[in-house]
């Protein structure tokens, strides 16, 4: 192996072996706790330091780093603290995620580093937004994140490659490639020879770098980041390397030939750059001796030291609160005498409008929705008005701009994502749900995400543009859900949800944009989350609803002596108004829950169960719910009417009033 050391300060080569030695000592410590049964799990990353070590060395400290499993010299380089990293290892209170998550599955923002989640591909994307976020602020600075080679299969690595190019973000790119996606080999992951040759279908510059070598990995890193800190846009780079153990400790090397093992133990990254520092006499054997001596007793000290910390204590209110970021909303009151007339579609565009002026670090990111407008026209004119620094149009790639929202909100800038229909979340389901809803809790990084979700059917757009999917959602801890059913409060839930720093997904009923039309006060103002309204008094059943639900009730109520009938209009699902809505079954003693999404594990079963639960003294009848038929959303006009539960309202409202 030969190291061309030329134009590198002679601390910064020692600086690199020692780093590199610090990592490999702590796992050797490591492997033999797991043996002992003092850790349950150890991902090593033994023969794959040098690419950790370069990368992070070469680097600004400022600069975000997104490791993986394998990288423990991305955090031990960044001088993380022995005892903070081992209490996060062992679960203790005083760790990264306060014993919510194991190993390297955190981020913190002091160090400039980012965990991955278990599904690997999202990062990708997060580290787009974190460029993304340094270059809107001309900070000159990149982001670098990992990925093994299979990783490089999912369609996040992709998505992610394609945006970044088409933006010019500046970020890094770095696979590891070790051969194995756990223990299926590189030919069964992808058909090509060399990885980085997957850059040049997305336009973009790509290495091979011998991973193995400190010295090419923090030279080619240094010269990378030099070129787009000036001239931002993203590189690709292939580091070849081999893991000398398995996927994880307990796993083995079984599917692995000893000669492959014998072949690439000749390649060690450390003790070939020492062999060679020992030749040029840049350390010493008594260097190295009290290089280890140091080492070792930093990692027993501090193993030590975070060993007798107590062990983490269960708090559920602590639990509960730490779900979201911790948020006062302030009630904005809009004392204006001037109001206009306006549809739904309209009080979502004003109100965007208006967040735009007051949020500067407000930007838009969706489909079509820059010069186009969208496709209901709801950001029409926006990009003219706040440039295209504001405005994204993005690739059809939702998993990737959802993931890329959460690394604006890393980098300190609030987002919303246009979904062009609700239906399509769907390919960006492991970034909402595992990404941006847990993220608050497992590290205390919130998601500053408002996600629009034009939804519903009524309008025969069929089974993939028609759904009413916030039940999908609604069980996710971390995320708030809003429903609007009239324009007033439409605007107004958005400005709270766009102020609320914590993830918000904003379900826009269709059908109701240009059908529904209300006086909406002019100027900015805000409504509380989770306040329900009651839109009809009445005396003798209540019935809950939201969305278009509460149009296709009120509709109905024309045929009925409304004095009977108390409708709410929960707005807001998580959180919704409970106060509200007991209260209002303590008065009537009936209640039907109506929602247009398919019956069957629907939102309002919840609400069935708390009333059921809690006032079932207070019931006269059994609780009815109304939902649509448990099938697809038919297309064909009389199909989809029957679908609905607004055809089973009329008998269903009877059958409960005549109890």
């Amino acid at each position: 192996m030969k190291f061309d050391i030329t134009d590198i300060n002679k601390s910064v080569l020692v600086d690199l072996y020692q780093k590199m030695l610090k990592s490999r000592m702590i796992e050797e410590k490591m492997i033999t706790l797991l043996r002992q049964g003092k850790i349950s799990k150890w991902f090593s990353g033994i023969g794959q330091e040098a690419i950790s070590t370069g990368i992070t060395m070469a680097l600004n400290k400022d600069e975000f780093i997104l490791p993986m499993h394998r990288n423990l010299s991305v955090f031990t380089s960044r001088g993380i603290p022995l005892k903070r990293l081992f209490a996060q290892w062992q679960g203790k209170k005083e760790g990264f995620t306060k014993g919510r998550d194991r190993s390297f599955h955190f981020g913190t923002i002091e160090y400039n580093i980012v965990g991955m989640i278990s599904h690997l591909g999202p990062q990708m994307g997060v580290a787009c937004g974190i460029a993304l976020s340094e270059k809107l602020k001309n900070s000159g600075k990149i982001s670098t994140v990992f990925i093994g080679d299979g990783g490089t299969s999912q369609g996040d690595f992709h998505e992610a490659l394609n945006l970044a190019s088409v933006w010019k973000l500046p970020v890094i790119f770095a696979i590891e490639n070790n051969g194995y996606g756990l223990s299926t080999p590189a030919n069964e992951q992808y058909a090509i020879e060399d990885l980085a040759d997957r850059g040049a279908s997305y336009g973009i510059e790509s290495h091979i770098v011998d991973g193995n070598n400190i010295i090419d990995v923090y030279k080619v890193i240094s010269k990378v980041s030099k070129s787009i800190r000036k001239d931002p846009k993203p590189i690709l780079l292939e580091f070849k390397t081999f893991r000398m153990k398995g996927h994880e400790e307990a796993s083995g090397q079984e599917y692995i030939e000893n000669s492959l093992i014998d072949e690439w133990a000749k390649k060690d990254p450390i003790k070939n750059y020492e062999k060679f520092l020992l030749k040029e006499k840049i350390i010493s054997n008594d260097s190295i001796k009290k290089t280890r001596n140091k080492i070792a007793k930093e990692i027993d000290i501090n193993w030590k030291d975070a060993n007798s910390l107590p062990e983490v204590n269960f708090n559920q209110q602590k639990e509960l609160l730490d779900v979201f970021k911790e948020y006062k909303a302030t009630t904005i009151a809009n004392n204006s005498n001037t109001s206009e007339n306006i549809r739904f579609v309209d009080s979502i565009k004003n109100g965007i409008d208006e967040a735009m002026e007051e949020h500067d670090n407000l930007v838009i990111m969706g489909q079509d929705i820059a010069e186009y407008g969208g496709v209901f026209k709801i950001t029409e004119g926006l990009m003219d008005k706040y440039g295209k620094n504001r405005v994204f149009n993005t690739p059809l790639c939702e998993s990737s701009i959802l993931s890329a929202s959460y690394g604006m909100s890393i980098g300190g800038f609030k987002t919303i994502v246009e979904m062009q229909f609700s239906d399509f979340i769907s390919s960006g389901f492991t970034s909402i749900v595992n990404l941006i809803a847990k993220s608050n809790y497992r590290w205390s990084q919130n998601s500053d995400i408002v996600v629009r979700m034009p939804c519903g059917g009524g309008v025969g757009a069929g089974p993939f543009h028609s759904q009413t999917n916030e039940v999908w959602f609604s069980k996710v801890p971390g995320l708030k859900i809003v429903y609007p059913a009239f324009p007033s409060d439409a605007k107004g839930l958005l400005h709270s949800s766009i102020d609320d720093p914590n993830p918000v997904l904003f379900f826009e009923h269709k059908n109701l944009y240009r059908t529904i039309r209300e006086d909406v006060k002019k100027d900015r103002y805000t409504l509380e989350l989770g306040k329900g309204k009651i839109r009809q008094v009445g005396g003798n059943l209540t019935v809950v609803t939201y969305g278009m639900g509460v149009h296709w009730i009120l509709d109905l109520l024309k045929d009925y002596n409304k004095a009977q009938i108390e409708v709410i209009d929960l707005n807001s699902l998580v959180p919704w108004d409970k106060e509200l809505v007991f209260n209002s079954v303590r008065k009537t003693g009936k209640v039907l829950l109506l929602q247009e999404d398919s019956q069957f594990s629907g939102f309002m079963g919840e609400i069935s169960s708390c009333i059921s639960e809690e006032i079932f003294e207070y019931l006269d009848a059994p609780v009815v719910r109304v939902g649509s038929l448990d099938t697809p959303i038919p297309f064909a006009k009389e199909l989809e009417k029957g679908y609905m539960a607004q055809s089973r309202l009329k008998e269903r409202l009877d059958y409960l009033l005549n109890y």
